[in-house]
């Protein structure tokens, strides 16, 4: 007789959680894009009524795929557990498109206008570039040891997800604390809430009235959140087809950003997905690349100018218990507010501090996965590919001024932050191949760090050939001390 087919519901409480969380997340990135852009000259009819509106085109399609996924999966295997991959656009990406893309198109052009539809032309090219990508996307993750890639995703979230957030939830003490120990209690404890209602909300609604009462939050912020409220329709234009002649012939440099980060958005997709795997759900990542390649591309087509990609809050939504409602409503909601322009009111009515201890638990979960799924000897592998991030998050804050910033600290900061995946994958990959005593597997990987390095991958500001000639030789002479012990190896089983 066959097995009764388990019900795996649209929607659940612990999908409530999960979805402020993303939610969160992602309406961060979405008021600092709004923020930066208007920052940099750009009118609001721009930024309110095309870049958001197609970000939020990119985030619904691949939200609402992912959760279709989910669904073939937990049928597949008859599983009522199974958690809908998160979907949005990565912080770091985010960043080399405001200040590699949009800042220099600008510049260049003296139009704002022309600088958006560059930067709308790039982002589709990069989407291109992502979905070809994925052909070899399951050899890659099959080679690249899995302590190293999730130590990497683990350096993000110790840096850009949990830590930045600390320094947010402590800008409001009395809040932040009290909302952070709510988290704590409910999410991490898992003890019940008072009437039932998910931690996540409830701190949300504690901490938003407490800032109130107590005068930590303007009451002005509420005039000032419906100053962008109006109808923003979600409509396809020709912006990526008339930027790609400028992008391709006085702007070609722009493109020598777009491949690295387009590399690293795949790995970081290819590396979120491991972490799923490892938490219990096992996507294929081929098809998650091509995903979220063809999302960036058809963000583009409605205006959006970021790539998307799975995200790193996937694995803390897994320890919520969410399941596919919270990708649902999250695609849902995300197209509702930026169609009325929504986001920007509800980003002002609620204090960052008051949301921030949620991400801070996203960030928490994501490193305890990265330990917790690896034998405990490939630990200092996954503690050095974590590495690198602190010089990656010291440079996108600091964005073109970090060397002069840092310069007292560490001339090495700027050329580390400078594609820290890279580095901090194949550093952590070298590490598990010693730990293995697999020496002709570590030389392999130090000579691809030299190669990364040769053509600027790594350690140099853009790519060209010999852009970082230090390292390529330090890399090489990791390589070649590789072999001499595989070869001591190979003499001693003689």
């Amino acid at each position: 007789m066959a097995a009764a087919s388990t019900h795996y519901p649209w929607y659940k409480k612990e999908d409530t959680d999960a979805f402020f969380a993303l939610f969160q997340n992602n309406i961060a990135n979405f008021v600092i894009i709004a923020i930066t852009m208007l920052g940099m000259g750009f009118p609001s009819s721009i930024v309110y009524g095309q870049v958001l509106p197609g970000a939020a085109v990119a985030v619904m399609v691949g939200n609402f795929y992912y959760a279709w996924s989910a669904t073939r999966l937990a049928h597949k295997e008859n599983r009522a557990d199974v958690t809908a991959l998160s979907y949005g656009i990565s912080t770091p990406v985010m960043f080399v498109f405001l200040f590699g893309v949009l800042l220099p198109a600008k510049q260049l052009t003296g139009d704002a206008e022309m600088a958006w539809k560059v930067a709308v032309a790039a982002c589709f090219i990069s989407g291109g570039i992502e979905a070809a990508i994925s052909i070899i996307g399951r050899w890659v993750q099959h080679h690249l040891p899995r302590a190293a890639m999730l130590g990497a995703v683990a350096g993000v979230a110790l840096t850009f997800i949990a830590g930045e957030m600390l320094f947010k939830t402590l800008e409001m003490p009395i809040i932040g604390l009290l909302v952070l120990a709510i988290i704590i209690v409910g999410l991490v404890a898992r003890v019940s809430m008072p009437f039932k209602l998910p931690a996540s909300l409830f701190a949300i609604i504690v901490g938003t009235t407490m800032a109130y009462l107590i005068g930590d939050a303007d009451t002005e912020r509420f005039s000032d959140a419906f100053t962008h409220l109006g109808f923003y329709p979600l409509l396809p234009n020709l912006a990526w087809f008339e930027g790609l002649g400028l992008l391709l012939t006085s702007m070609l440099a722009i493109l020598t950003v777009v491949l690295p980060i387009t590399l690293y958005n795949a790995i970081e997709t290819m590396n979120n997905v491991e972490a799923m795997e490892a938490a219990g759900d096992k996507y294929d990542v081929r098809e998650c690349q091509a995903v979220d390649g063809v999302g960036t591309m058809i963000g583009a087509l409605f205006g959006g100018v970021f790539p998307t990609t799975v995200y790193i809050a996937t694995v803390g939504a897994k320890w919520m218990g969410a399941g596919r409602g919270y990708s649902l409503l999250n695609g849902a909601v995300y197209a509702l507010a930026t169609m009325f322009g929504l986001i920007a009111a509800l980003a002002a009515i609620i204090p960052v501090s008051v949301v921030a201890p949620i991400l801070v638990f996203v960030g928490m979960s994501m490193i305890a996965t990265a330990f917790q799924a690896n034998d405990t000897r490939y630990y200092p592998a996954v503690a050095l590919a974590m590495l690198p991030y602190f010089a990656n998050y010291v440079m996108t804050r600091f964005n073109r001024g970090a060397g002069e910033v840092v310069s007292d600290i560490s001339s090495a900061i700027v050329v580390m932050g400078q594609g820290a995946m890279f580095m901090a994958i194949l550093l952590g990959a070298m590490t598990v191949s010693v730990i293995d005593h697999q020496f002709k597997r570590a030389a392999v990987f130090a000579a691809i760090a030299a190669g990364f390095s040769f053509i600027g991958l790594m350690h140099a500001p853009k790519l060209t050939f010999n852009a970082a000639p230090e390292f390529v030789m330090g890399y090489l002479a990791m390589a070649l001390l590789f072999l001499y012990f595989s070869f001591q190896e190979s003499v001693r089983k003689r």
